[in-house]
C-alpha cells in the first residue's frame, strides 16, 4: 500500500526542495537561481496537480509527501494572497513602463491621470513619444523632469533632480526630492536592463544585476530620510540579484498589497517585475490598475509620509 504513488511522492519532495533550497540554486550556470526566484510562486501549481494525481492513483503515501511543498509554499507565499491594504495615507504614487512601442501614447496618458496618483513615473520613454505625454500629464502635473528614457511627473514640485549612473552607457534612472505637504520625499525612477532567456546561455541577466547594484549603492548614500523607488527593475522582490536594493527597502506589495500584484506580461501577468519600494515610509495599500496600451500594467500604492 505504501509503495503505491511512489513516483508521485517523489516529485513532492523534489518541488519542496526546490522551493526550500532556492536560494541556494547556483547562479554560476546561466543565472539558473534568478530564473527559479523569478517565477517561484508558480512552482506551487505542481502541488494542486500532484494531488489530483495522488487522488486518482489512491495513493496515501503521495498525499503526506505532497504536506511539505504545501506547507513550505504558504510560508513563503501565504502572507500575499491576503489583503493587506488599510486606511490612510497622504501620497499616491504610480510607475507604469510605457512601452516604447505603445500604439496608443494618448490613451495610456489618460489612463494614468484617471489613476489619481500625486507622483507618476513613466518608464520606456521613446523619443518620439516623450514630448507627447508632457503635454498630456502637463494640466494634472505641473512639475516634471524627463531624465533619458525615464520620466517624473508630479503635483508637488521638484528639486535635486539629477541622472544616476547605472552603468548602461545611456540614462534610464534618476532621482529627484519632492516637496510633499508632509515633507521632502527623495524619489528614484529606474529602469534596469531587460534579461533574457536563451537555450545557449540560460538566463542572461549580467548587465541587469550589475545596474541593480549601482542603483542600490545611491539610494543607500541619499541624504533623505524618506525615500521611494519607483520602475521597471526587470526582476522580481524574490531575485538574489537584486539583493542590494531590496535589502534595503520595503515592496508596498508584499506590506500592503492584496495578492501577487503580478505586472508583466500584461496580456497574462505571469512576475512583478514593476516595482515601488520604500525607505523610511510606510506604505497603506498596493495594487495594479488596469491594461493599457503597453505590454506592462501600471502599479500604484498609497503611502504614509512620516
Amino acid at each position: 500500500m505504501w509503495r503505491r504513488g511512489i513516483i508521485l511522492a517523489v516529485v513532492a519532495v523534489l518541488v519542496a526542495v526546490l522551493l526550500l533550497v532556492h536560494a541556494d540554486l547556483p547562479n554560476r550556470i546561466g543565472n539558473l537561481g534568478s530564473l527559479l526566484e523569478t517565477f517561484l510562486p508558480w512552482i506551487g501549481l505542481a502541488v494542486p496537480v500532484l494531488l489530483v494525481a495522488a487522488v486518482l492513483r489512491r495513493s496515501t503515501t503521495a498525499l503526506i509527501a505532497l504536506l511539505l511543498p504545501s506547507v513550505i509554499w504558504l510560508n513563503l507565499f501565504g502572507g500575499l494572497v491576503t489583503d493587506k491594504a488599510s486606511s490612510g495615507g497622504d501620497l499616491t504614487v504610480l510607475t507604469h513602463n510605457v512601452n516604447a512601442e505603445n500604439p496608443d501614447p494618448d490613451g495610456t496618458a489618460k489612463d494614468v491621470i484617471a489613476a489619481g496618483a500625486d507622483i507618476v513615473a513613466l518608464e520606456e520613454l521613446a523619443e518620439s513619444q516623450a514630448p507627447r505625454y508632457a503635454r498630456d500629464l502637463a494640466a494634472t502635473y505641473p512639475y516634471h523632469s524627463v531624465q533619458g528614457t525615464v520620466g517624473l511627473w508630479s503635483k508637488y514640485p521638484l528639486s535635486g533632480v539629477r541622472t544616476v549612473d547605472i552603468k548602461m552607457g545611456w540614462t534610464r534612472a534618476m532621482r529627484a526630492a519632492v516637496k510633499t505637504p508632509a515633507g521632502q520625499v527623495a524619489v528614484y525612477v529606474a529602469h534596469l536592463p531587460s534579461v533574457r532567456v536563451k537555450f545557449n546561455a540560460g538566463f542572461t541577466a549580467g548587465q541587469r544585476d550589475n545596474a541593480a547594484d549601482a542603483l542600490g549603492r545611491a539610494i543607500a548614500g541619499e541624504n533623505l530620510h524618506s525615500v521611494v523607488l519607483l520602475g521597471d527593475l526587470n526582476g522580481t522582490m524574490n531575485d538574489r540579484a537584486l539583493a542590494s536594493v531590496t535589502s534595503q527597502m520595503r515592496s508596498t506589495q508584499g506590506a500592503a498589497g492584496n495578492g501577487f500584484g503580478f505586472s508583466w506580461p500584461a496580456s497574462f501577468p505571469m512576475a512583478r517585475i514593476d516595482q515601488i519600494m520604500v525607505k523610511g515610509i510606510e506604505p497603506k495599500a498596493s495594487w495594479t490598475l488596469p491594461k493599457t496600451g503597453s505590454d506592462h500594467l501600471p502599479v500604484a500604492a498609497r503611502l504614509q509620509v512620516p
